[in-house]
């Protein structure tokens, strides 16, 4: 088309000559090239009446023909003779597409004249609209695809159901409908299956929008729990949209039922719309939609339209409800696998605390624990892997495990992390053989671990760690706080590497901070919150505060520091145990002195008050001591501790441990360590650096 004013307007230019009548044939609104074209002054508007399908072809019936062919959407076209408003004539090729169906039906006519001469100056052929007509076929399918287009970009960013609900309503109002609710099962909110849905089944309301920012207080407002009738329901197991373009009716018949009219009828709401929000042929929940009187009724276009952005939707909200459940499945094996978060013994006070990460991909990278060793000690575990989800809960396990049974043998920190290292490899070289296809790297791969031992007796703490930070130290006072300098060893699963162990003598109310997850990734970041922990360490031990409390408080002192990695952190008040507590003898390799050392444990025992354990103590005593002297030789060492426990220990120079067996009738020994075993409630041994040591355990009330 010329661009400049006063050239004609050939046929190439007819879209500009166009008007919208309705199926009455009025004529709604135009351009002033039709008016032009007409001899009209305007076109639309008041004049409607003056400029008519009956007044404007000469063929009276061409016009029911080109509407009868143009149902659905299809294009007619005709050669016509139009009458003008000056009397006069002008042949033209008439094209007519339909806009709308049914009462509210509207036609788009386009005109073309036939002869060139009968153009119009461009200058005149712009929009003379009195009114908003209804968009033509191009325009709304151009709409419909930006929604469409507006949905793909905009819903299913996060992995979060609600806010995927949230996604949808806001892509849908206002552009589609003026109020908008999404309902999700209950079931589904909760990570499960959706299962079936049957009428009268709770579902939450977890997102509204109006267009006008005002949502209706009569109607049921997010968090709420509704639930829906027998037909609802039916609807919504029926997996198409349904609609109402006029609720007139519906309001009539629900008249009395004011949960139904809450549900279903907001107060300025003329049309509605009920989509069901299904994935893998189960219904996740609901889409409601309504439209108000200002704007035009829902039709089967639009109920197309709206299930295929509910479809879009609904698969973002399936995924995020699997990632809901999987997160929760790692998260609550990970809480299994982890111990208590406070104990409160003799050798220390602790807490643990865990703080999973902000997604899936973060949980399960890092565990804690607590061991309760022979002899009041205690023995601190922080590990972490890098593998995620499900998988590295599950080597988390893996670890935990064997770190139990390997504590269980009551080896020292380095020897300990030796055996576990070694077990690290094979456990990989089984992951690898039992999926080579895959090649991923085994979740166990590059997994670190700080294992400490402490001894409230002589208050001295040995620990090492396989590729983990250090501790935070905070001395009570002061003197000595700061984060502990140890050299770390390689990772787990390197294999044949030695770990360097650490010795600490620490005090009474002395407080050590075991950090995992982000806390120990070696990081600047890292580095400056490890200073907040040591800064709100020192404070807690200084005021004595809960172990409980300390943790929390570092929590807080860490909120302004969000990360997706997980945290860990395993606070520790240490104890000691007092020294009227304890009694310990060194003897000669003498058998003579078996007698003596009966009558140092009996005097002992009497001085505690407990002359019930006596007789039995002095049998355990003589049994170990005699075995230490015949088999081992000296020195030998006597130890008695009272606890909640009386724990009694002989230690020798050998490093043979021994085993308990039943003797024969006929042999003349071997029922020592039976003897032992049957008169306490526990017993084992220990390799110590010069020897080993034998230990049992004996209930107070004297009880076996």
């Amino acid at each position: 088309m010329s661009d400049r004013p006063g050239e004609p307007v050939t046929s190439g230019d007819f879209p500009t000559a166009v008007l919208v009548l309705d199926a009455a044939g009025r004529v709604l609104t135009g351009t002033r090239a039709a008016a032009a074209l007409l001899g009209a002054p305007q076109v639309g508007g008041r004049q409607t009446d003056q400029l008519g399908a009956d007044a404007l072809f000469e063929d009276a019936d061409l016009w029911a023909r080109l509407i009868a062919g143009a149902v659905g959407g299809a294009r007619r076209s005709a050669r016509a003779r139009l009458r003008r408003a000056d009397a006069g004539h002008l042949d033209a090729d008439v094209d007519i597409i339909t806009l709308m169906e049914g009462s509210s039906a509207r036609f788009l006519l386009r005109l073309r004249p036939a002869d060139p001469a009968d153009s119009v100056p461009v200058a005149v052929a712009g929009d003379v609209r009195r009114s908003p007509p209804a968009p033509p076929a191009d325009q709304r399918s151009a709409e419909r695809q930006a929604l469409l287009n507006t949905a793909a970009a905009e819903i299913g960013s996060s992995l979060d159901m609600v806010r995927d609900a949230e996604q949808l309503t806001d892509v849908l109002i206002p552009a589609f409908a003026d109020l908008a609710v999404v309902d999700l099962t209950e079931p589904v909110l909760d990570g499960e299956e959706p299962g079936e849905l049957v009428a009268g089944a709770p579902m939450r309301r977890v997102a509204v929008r109006a267009a006008d920012g005002r949502w209706p207080t009569e109607s049921h407002h997010v968090g709420d729990t509704i639930r829906l009738g027998n037909v609802e329901s039916a609807h919504l197991r029926g997996g198409s949209a349904f609609f109402l373009p006029d609720l007139t009716e519906l309001r009539a018949v629900l008249a009395g039922e004011e949960e139904r009219v809450r549900l279903l009828l907001p107060p300025r709401a003329a049309s509605l719309m009920l989509v069901p929000l299904r994935a893998r042929g189960a219904v996740l929940g609901a889409l409601v939609l309504w439209r108000t009187a200002e704007r035009r009724t829902f039709d089967q276009e639009d109920a197309v339209l709206a299930e295929e952005i509910g479809s879009r939707a609904s698969l973002s909200m399936d995924n995020a409800r699997r990632y809901t459940r999987e997160r929760r499945t790692s998260e609550a094996l990970q809480r299994s696998l982890l111990p208590r978060p406070v104990m409160d013994v003799t050798g220390a006070e602790t807490s643990g605390v865990h703080v999973a990460g902000a997604t899936t991909a973060a949980v399960g990278s890092s565990w804690f624990d607590v061991i309760q060793l022979p002899s009041t000690r205690l023995a601190f575990v922080m590990g972490t892997v890098e593998g995620r989800g499900l998988d590295a809960t599950a080597a988390m396990g893996r670890l935990r495990s064997a770190v139990q049974t390997l504590a269980d043998l009551d080896l020292s920190p380095d020897e300990l992390l030796a055996h576990l290292d070694d077990l690290v490899v094979r456990f990989i070289e089984d992951d690898d053989r039992q999926d080579p296809a895959t090649g991923a790297p085994s979740a166990l791969t590059g997994a670190t671990c700080l294992y400490a031992t402490y001894d409230p007796v002589s208050r001295t703490c040995a620990l090492a760690g396989a590729g983990h930070a250090p501790p935070v130290l905070a001395a009570r006072g002061g003197a000595g706080s700061g984060t502990v300098t140890y050299r770390p060893g390689p990772v787990l699963g390197t294999g044949g590497q030695p770990f360097e162990r650490v010795e600490l003598r620490l005090g009474p109310g002395d407080v050590l901070v075991f950090c995992g997850g982000a806390l120990a990734k070696g990081t600047d970041r890292s580095e400056r919150q490890r200073e907040v922990i040591g800064a709100g360490a020192r404070k807690g031990a200084d005021s004595g505060l809960p172990v409980t409390q300390i943790g929390r408080g570092l929590l807080g002192d860490l909120a302004g520091e969000p990360t997706q990695d997980d945290l860990a952190l395993l606070v520790v008040r240490v104890r000691e145990v007092p020294g009227d507590a304890t009694a310990a003898w060194e003897l000669a390799a003498d058998p003579s002195l078996v007698g003596r050392a009966r009558t140092l444990v009996a005097d002992q025992l009497t001085a505690w008050g407990l002359e019930d354990l006596v007789f039995t103590t002095e049998l355990i005593v003589s049994e170990l001591v005699t075995n230490s002297i015949r088999y081992a030789g000296g020195p030998v060492g006597l130890r008695l501790i009272k606890d909640q426990v009386l724990i009694c220990e002989v230690s020798d120079p050998s490093q043979t441990q021994p085993h308990l067996r039943r003797a024969q009738l006929t042999d003349e020994g071997g029922r020592g360590l039976f003897l032992v075993a049957q008169l306490t409630h526990r017993w084992g041994s220990r390799y110590t650096a010069a020897g080993k040591t034998i230990w049992t355990e004996q209930p107070l009330d004297g009880g076996g």
